[in-house]
This record gives structure tokens, C-alpha cells and sequence, in this order.
């Protein structure tokens, strides 16, 4: 009976570490058709983590990171490995604010990145990759976010 219940508690623990570390992702579409797989970041844990300590990003993948309401989210590049260009679009997922290939901070402090307006989501995308798919400022992407989300609501284009 003991070994029964250690062994319906093991599985219990390795069911829920399992779902706690699970990724969430969506395609997001750019006005010419081409389409990129982005791992979502939506706790502030996942915000902070980024792409830290990740050796590539792959032409076709990218980080979407979601935020409960438009603001100046600033991001840096501490503890990176790649170049990356950084897009922040507003609720609309127009891009308002784009980066593009911004190196890995080299030395303590590292600067901080800023858009010049309000933005919602924060796309990061593999160094070039605006500038190979022709995306520029109020350009619209398109994806749609899970239900179970609880971050932001997928607002209708």
C-alpha cells in the first residue's frame, strides 16, 4: 500500500513539474506571407528569462513576449549570445518601435533598449530577419494567441 501511494504522489509531482515547464507557441505571419514559430513569454519569470544563455534562434523562430497593458517595455541584452533585432508592436500588432541587430551586452551596465511609443507585445527575431522579410515601422503582423493565456486579449484586426 506504501509503495502505491509514493508511486501515485511520484507521478502527481511528475505531471505537474512537467506542465510547469511546459512552452507555449504561436505563428506569427508578416505582411509578405512568411511566418516565424515564437515561444511565448507571458510570466514574469519567462519575460526575464528571454533568450538568455540560448545558443541560436533559426531563421523561421522567434519570442513574442506578452504584457498586461501597452507601456515602454525596455529589454536588454545581459547574458546573450546572438545579435537579434527587436520589434515592439502595439495592440493592433502594428510594429512601432524596431531594433534591428542588437548585440549581446559585452560589459556590466549593459543599455537598455527603449520603443519610442506604447507597446503590448515585444517580438524578438534572429539578427536580419527584418530586414530580410522587409518589415518596417507600422507594418502589421498577424497571429492569435491561445484562450488559456492569461495575459492579454487577442484583440480583432
Amino acid at each position: 500500500m506504501k509503495r502505491k501511494s509514493v508511486l501515485a504522489v511520484s507521478l502527481f509531482l511528475l505531471f505537474c513539474s512537467s506542465q510547469a515547464g511546459k512552452k507555449s507557441f504561436v505563428k506569427i505571419y508578416f505582411p509578405n506571407g512568411f511566418a516565424v514559430t515564437a515561444e511565448l513569454a507571458v510570466t514574469d519569470e519567462q519575460r526575464q528569462q528571454g533568450l538568455m544563455f540560448r545558443e541560436k534562434l533559426n531563421t523561421d523562430q522567434g519570442m513574442l513576449f506578452l504584457f498586461e497593458e501597452e507601456g515602454t517595455h525596455s529589454f536588454w541584452m545581459k547574458n546573450m549570445r546572438f545579435s537579434i533585432d527587436i520589434l515592439w508592436l502595439d495592440a493592433q500588432k502594428r510594429i512601432i518601435h524596431l531594433e534591428p541587430n542588437v548585440p549581446p551586452c559585452s560589459s556590466d551596465p549593459c543599455p537598455s533598449y527603449i520603443p519610442g511609443a506604447p507597446a503590448m507585445y515585444v517580438l524578438e527575431l534572429r539578427s536580419g530577419c527584418a530586414e530580410q522579410q522587409g518589415l518596417r515601422l507600422y507594418d502589421r503582423v498577424a497571429f492569435v494567441l491561445p484562450k488559456n493565456l492569461s495575459g492579454p486579449q487577442n484583440p480583432r484586426p
